[in-house]
């Protein structure tokens, strides 16, 4: 079976995109914990972060952190959850890291992660455009 993020990737199924990088790709989840989760996946295929080639652990968590500053300017949010699962409650064997936005009082607790949906597409890419207009410029 074909990996659905390497579809994604390959724009063979549509996304919110957030980030188009050489090297790394962020969308917004379709079922999101919040309104402007994000999922960062590297570009070539591998399946946890154990598999990760090293040279490419600082571009995915650069991004990574690049996103978290996002969804605080882009969103108001007050902070971010960020988070890697690893085979375990990994939905989609093609590793990716989780941006959350979060603010106080909002509900979430522990690991049990309500889910909402956008009310359209064009919600959605809404959500994609606040964020990918608020991620500052990869270090050179």
């Amino acid at each position: 079976m074909e990996c659905l993020f390497c579809r994604i990737i390959d724009g063979a199924l549509p996304s919110s995109v957030v980030l188009d990088e050489p090297f790394t790709l962020g969308f917004l989840d379709t079922r999101p914990v919040f309104k402007g989760h994000v999922l960062l996946v590297p570009k070539i295929h591998v399946d946890t972060l154990v598999d990760l080639p090293a040279e490419l652990l600082p571009v995915l968590m650069g991004a990574a952190q690049r996103v978290a500053g996002a969804v605080v300017t882009g969103l108001a949010a007050q902070g971010s959850f960020v988070a890697v699962n690893n085979v375990v409650s990994q939905s989609v064997p093609h590793l990716h890291v989780h941006v959350v936005p979060r603010t106080k009082g909002d509900g979430l607790r522990g690991f049990f992660w309500p889910r909402t949906k956008y009310a359209s597409e064009d919600e959605a890419g809404e959500y994609a455009a606040r964020l990918a207009a608020a991620l500052p410029a990869p270090p050179a």
